[in-house]
């Protein structure tokens, strides 16, 4: 197509002309004495791999890297805690007379650490029965006595609710009144074993 321009005849691009004079844009960044110099590729080095390949600190066993879900029993562990703590409680003093835990004869129960998402949560629930042996001055006369300790199911976290019920060995020469008297002072060792229970219950949350 021809169009006439001052006298002149000037030529209409055609469309092939202009399919041909398409083209795009770039800017192209020269470099200055300021610009930042342009990345330079680093081979990585070995320890570089080793690093990149290494794993975030897990909890649990090796098989279990996901941490999803993993149930240990601590059952051994915490039965031999449990007896080692409460028999080295030691004597205790009353009014008129002393006593010690001679045995933990009863310690049924179970301990257990779970690991879910990679947190670590512990718990345990048991009943224990303890041996006793004291004497107690009776109508001014050194009376030796034996009894029986039972502390009913307790779990994690309900120590402050911790309960004692005693029971006194058949002793002919010993009144009502008198076992009751016995009975009364052995409850005392209820503070001294639920320190022990709480030192086991820290330890058990530390493993």
């Amino acid at each position: 197509m021809e169009m006439e321009n001052g006298g002149g005849v000037v030529s209409a691009p055609s469309e092939k002309q202009e399919q041909q004079g398409a083209s795009y844009t770039y800017w192209v960044r020269e470099a200055t004495a300021d610009a930042a110099p342009l990345p330079v590729p680093k081979k990585l080095s070995r320890d570089d791999i080793l690093s990149n390949k290494s794993q975030p600190t897990t909890l649990g066993s090796v098989w279990n890297r996901a941490g999803t879900w993993e149930e240990k029993n601590l059952n051994k562990w915490a039965s031999d805690r449990i007896k080692e703590l409460l028999t080295s409680v030691g004597s205790v003093e009353f009014s008129d007379g002393k006593a010690e835990i001679t045995e933990v004869s009863n310690c049924v129960g179970d301990a257990f650490l779970v690991t879910v998402r990679n947190k670590k949560r512990v718990g345990y629930n048991y009943e224990l029965t303890l041996k006793v042996r004291g004497e107690w001055n009776i109508r001014e006369e050194k009376k030796m006595v034996k009894g029986h300790i039972d502390i009913p199911e307790f779990s994690f976290g309900e120590l402050d609710d911790l309960q004692m019920q005693v029971r006194i060995s058949e002793e002919k020469d010993l009144s009502k009144e008198d076992k009751l008297l016995i009975s009364q002072d052995l409850k005392m060792f209820l503070q001294p074993v639920r320190e022990k229970l709480l030192l086991f219950e820290q330890e058990l949350k530390d493993r």
